[in-house]
């Protein structure tokens, strides 16, 4: 299993808004993301995760440029982020 870990900086005020991006695209990164397993929102104090589970590195690294992503959710994201997005992708052992 594979991981792609997005860490978001939204502000609390924000929190509401970012979970809707979250439910409008989940569906469709789960039935149309080539090698696309699982996604879930983790929320804490300090920041908000969105964890993906892929079959492969390089369907992970595909789902980064791809058009759901870059045109959709990083563009329904953008104003909500109050810094840059972590991105780091993790490979289970």
């Amino acid at each position: 299993m594979v991981y792609l870990q997005i860490t978001l900086l939204i502000t609390p005020a924000n929190r509401p808004a970012a979970a809707g991006v979250y439910q409008q695209y989940k569906q469709a990164f789960l039935d149309t993301v080539p090698g696309a397993q699982s996604k879930q929102l983790l929320v804490r104090d300090e920041d908000v995760q969105v964890l993906h589970g892929f079959d492969t590195v390089a369907h992970a690294h595909a789902y980064l440029q791809s058009k759901l992503f870059t045109a959709d959710v990083v563009a329904g994201l953008q104003p909500l982020l109050a810094a840059a997005p972590d991105v780091r992708i993790y490979q289970a052992v």
